[in-house]
């Protein structure tokens, strides 16, 4: 996996402008917080994206990855001021479960998903090394 980053450019807070990568493919539907049974565990911004990323590398697991093969995120979130207005506890949240790992990532606010009470839905794209 190779960081693409100008030199010219302002290095990016908390993501990659661009990731190379080649093995096997993984894509992850968007993924929600809720758990195992399917309800979700919160109606908090922050508790959803606790839980959201959980299952996201409980997922990666199945495939016998994990976060460090994450090459691409996108976040669509309900609410950009809610997002962020909790760029702190979003960065303390994503590095205990991903780590120090900064993909390719994209956040869009949308009017609404699928499940009226999701605050947040991250797809991933992740590779595993040939």
């Amino acid at each position: 996996m190779e960081f693409l980053q100008p030199a010219q450019w302002k290095r990016p807070k908390g993501y990659a402008n661009g990731v190379v990568a080649r093995g096997r493919t993984i894509f992850l539907s968007g993924m929600i917080g809720w758990d195992a049974r399917g309800k979700l565990v919160s109606r908090d911004f922050v508790e959803q994206v606790r839980q959201t990323l959980k299952n996201i590398v409980h997922v990666l697991a199945e495939a016998h990855a994990g976060p460090e093969h994450i090459v691409r995120m996108n976040w669509y979130v309900v609410d950009k001021k809610e997002y962020i207005g909790a760029y702190k506890e979003l960065g303390n949240v994503y590095r205990e479960i991903i780590g120090r790992h900064y993909p390719a990532m994209t956040a869009v606010q949308v009017i609404g998903l699928i499940e009226d009470d999701a605050r947040v839905e991250i797809e991933v794209t992740a590779v595993l090394p040939e």
